[in-house]
């Protein structure tokens, strides 16, 4: 079986959106993720939706408003839903086996927010030696006490590109550089 590739769209959820949270470029990114998404599901590959789930601790608790992904976000009913419980999405969920079980060893990452979740993920990523491809123009944060949003960005784009992996590769490309690479 040939690998497939799978998109992991990651806490892209109302209560990340809140109108005191400001982040960066939110329907620029929203729009290249729905883009992104549209191509996978052409070509079948998996969608992966990953929601925080925070029952207990007062935020994203599950089946709430807050939990639930953005609006504006483009979720068809094959798309793939998991569960995550810390930043790095890989720990104690099903990710991983799901991955396992579909035979998928390239993900590319979006989602928010960039210096918790996405970066966590990422790194995790690294040491389970996966094909990784963030997508440049498809994460967003907000501001820090030290940096607007747009610079956390900018600056987690520019680490990621000195990353060493394991066995696996690291990449961050454009939206636009990635759909030059998949063929439908």
């Amino acid at each position: 079986m040939k690998p497939k590739k799978a998109l992991l769209i990651i806490d892209m959820q109302k209560a990340s959106f809140k109108p005191e949270i400001e982040r960066f470029d939110t329907h620029g990114v929203v729009s290249r993720i729905n883009q992104l998404a549209a191509i996978f599901r052409t070509l079948d590959y998996p969608v992966i939706y990953i929601q925080h789930d925070g029952t207990g601790s007062g935020e994203f608790e599950k089946n709430t408003t807050g939990w639930e992904n953005l609006d504006e976000l483009i979720v068809e009913p094959n798309d793939i839903m998991i569960d995550k419980y810390v930043n790095d999405v890989f720990y104690e969920s099903q990710l991983h086996p799901k991955l396992v079980a579909l035979n998928i060893n390239d993900i590319v990452v979006t989602g928010c927010a960039t210096d918790f979740c996405v970066e966590s993920t990422v790194q995790s990523a690294l040491i389970k030696d996966y094909n990784i491809t963030v997508v440049k123009d498809g994460h967003t944060t907000g501001k820090t006490p030290y940096m607007k949003g747009e610079k956390v960005v900018e600056h987690y784009n520019w680490v990621w590109t000195q990353m060493k992996p394991t066995k696996g590769t690291i990449e961050v490309k454009t939206l636009a550089e990635i759909k030059k690479n998949l063929t439908l």
